[in-house]
């Protein structure tokens, strides 16, 4: 039986898209290698249209909407692998503890600045993928726990993802809604994400102050060269995103124009491959996002959005803004902020860019609360291995910085809407 969206049929059309919906998260955060979370969501989202749970051409709508999104993080991809081929990572953690000699302290303070510069420029995934390992070996180097500093690159990754519409795929997502420019988004976000990275590393000093009150044992001399091609063209691409947005154009082609120069260069010197590329394109994972708009679209209709419109409060002042952070981080954490993001977007746009951008604030920060908050999470356990904190452990952690991280940046957006 085709089910409906209207009548008695919503619940059992609601209750098959959520046990879609939960399959296709529970796919992508074991992240097993023999199930791709692709092979999950894509014939999920395929059977939610065939039976009738929404729309073909709904779901059509969905894909054409976010599609634009998409290639973008396809190519902020390519970008941080091209990045990380010329060496930008290493040069970057190495210059970053040979400026804090001996100490552990200042090793910290220095990877807290690094991860939120990589987050903001080159987005979450270059600093849990890319950044974090070097920055744990890097300690490992140096003879100092490496997990106050493995911690900074994971939670950073989350939290300093506030700053830029590139910084998260929930920004890219959430950025035409708005109505903003990308200036205007940075202006708004610049004090929120300061005081994210702020809250951040006082708490992070504060839980591992035993740690890092050890000096290291071999502080770090040397420092490979600078990397200077890639360190002007990604700068350039920086400064092209502004640019872009003052001109009407998508910020996606200053980050074309950074990935073709570097993927020449690197093709021509033989230091990549096209296969290469194409692997760092991650183009499965495009794939689960389209299919995740759908999965969460045929939720929405059925019955979660009208639910949502019912306890997401509007208005621009401090206690609206604080309760929708607060719910938002609340459902990453359920959710995932992904799916969270695409299902609290289209009720929170209606009050405008405030909500929209303090639900950002909860779907970015508060996914340091759990491993299943953010995709970020579950490849910085990856990237650890058997070093990883056990959940128990993580949330701790994030108990300890989420909620200040949330009230304190929440704070300095309704302080920056004000001017």
């Amino acid at each position: 039986m085709l089910l409906s969206s209207g009548g008695p049929a919503d619940l059992l059309a609601l209750g098959v898209s959520g046990m879609v919906l939960v399959a296709t998260l529970i796919a992508a955060t074991a992240a097993h290698h023999r199930v791709s979370p692709v092979a999950v969501a894509l014939p999920g989202a395929a059977f939610l249209v065939l039976v009738g749970a929404v729309g073909f051409r709904e779901a059509e709508g969905a894909v054409r909407e976010i599609a634009p999104t998409v290639a973008f993080l396809v190519v902020v991809l390519l970008l941080s692998h091209l990045a990380d081929r010329e060496g930008l990572f290493t040069w970057a953690a190495a210059m970053t503890a040979q400026r804090a000699g001996s100490s552990a302290g200042g090793l910290l303070a220095r990877v807290v600045v690094l991860s939120a510069v990589v987050t903001a420029v080159l987005s979450l995934d270059a600093t849990v993928v890319l950044l974090a390992p070097v920055v744990v070996a890097t300690a490992a180097r140096m003879r100092v726990s490496p997990l106050p500093h493995a911690y900074a690159a994971g939670h950073l990754a989350n939290s300093a993802s506030l700053l830029l519409p590139v910084s998260n795929l929930t920004n890219l997502l959430a950025f035409a809604a708005t109505g903003l420019s990308f200036l205007h988004f940075t202006g708004l976000m610049l004090a929120p994400w300061l005081v994210a990275v702020a809250v951040e590393f006082a708490v992070l000093r504060w839980l591992f102050r035993a740690e890092l009150a050890r000096p290291a044992g071999e502080p770090v001399t040397t420092v490979p060269p600078l990397p200077m091609v890639v360190v002007v063209v990604v700068g350039l691409v920086v400064v092209g995103f502004g640019v872009a947005s003052l001109i009407g154009l998508s910020p996606v082609w200053p980050a074309v124009l950074g990935v073709l120069v570097l993927a020449v260069r690197q093709l021509v010197r033989r230091t990549t491959r096209v296969a290469d590329l194409v692997q760092a394109a991650d183009l499965p994972f495009a794939l689960f996002v389209l299919a995740l708009a759908v999965v969460v679209l045929a939720v929405l209709r059925n019955g979660v959005e009208s639910f949502l419109q019912s306890v997401l409060p509007d208005g621009d002042t401090l206690l609206p803004l604080l309760a929708v952070a607060a719910i938002s981080a609340v459902l990453a954490n359920l959710l995932n902020n992904l799916p969270a993001t695409l299902a609290l977007l289209p009720v929170a746009v209606v009050g405008g860019a405030a909500p929209v951008l303090a639900m950002l604030i909860g779907v970015n920060v508060g996914p340091n609360l759990t491993y299943v908050g953010s995709l970020a999470n579950l490849l910085w356990r990856r990237v650890l291995g058997r070093e990883a904190p056990t959940s128990a452990q993580h949330s701790a952690v994030g108990l300890a910085t989420v909620p200040l991280t949330l009230l304190a940046s929440t704070t300095a957006l309704w302080a920056a809407l004000q001017v």
